[in-house]
């Protein structure tokens, strides 16, 4: 059982890795989705491929494992929060898509915060 459930582990930083790859191939569709608020798209669309990447690293290799999780639960509520919940409040709520990109960000952000917490092995940075 504890062999099964060692997959966890890659189950969740392989599509963290594709995500971020997926910021770099397609990088003026997801600066597409940066609120007109924020200013240089491309950059926030960079810098957020950049973080999924590095998140998913860190967890496959087990070093500093613990830190990238903790701030990619904060990458991961802060797009909840600049990008996926104005957009339901902006009339987008009608598309499913929005509330699924929503819960999506909300489930993955605690799947890290539960990674920091019980799984990751290197707490040299973070406690």
């Amino acid at each position: 059982m504890n062999a099964y459930l060692s997959l966890g582990r890659w189950l969740f930083a392989i599509p963290l890795a594709v995500f971020g790859l997926i910021h770099f191939m397609n990088a003026s569709q997801m600066a597409a989705k940066v609120p007109d608020y924020l200013p240089v798209p491309m950059a926030w669309a960079l810098l957020a491929g950049t973080g999924l990447l590095a998140a998913a690293l860190a967890i496959l290799l087990g070093k500093y494992d613990k830190l990238a999780a903790t701030l990619l639960s904060v990458e991961l509520l802060l797009f909840v929060m600049l990008v996926d919940f104005p957009a339901i409040m902006a009339g987008a709520g009608a598309n499913t898509v929005a509330l699924e990109d929503l819960l999506k960000g909300l489930s993955l952000s605690g799947g890290a915060m539960l990674y920091a917490t019980y799984i990751a092995k290197d707490r040299s940075v973070v406690g």
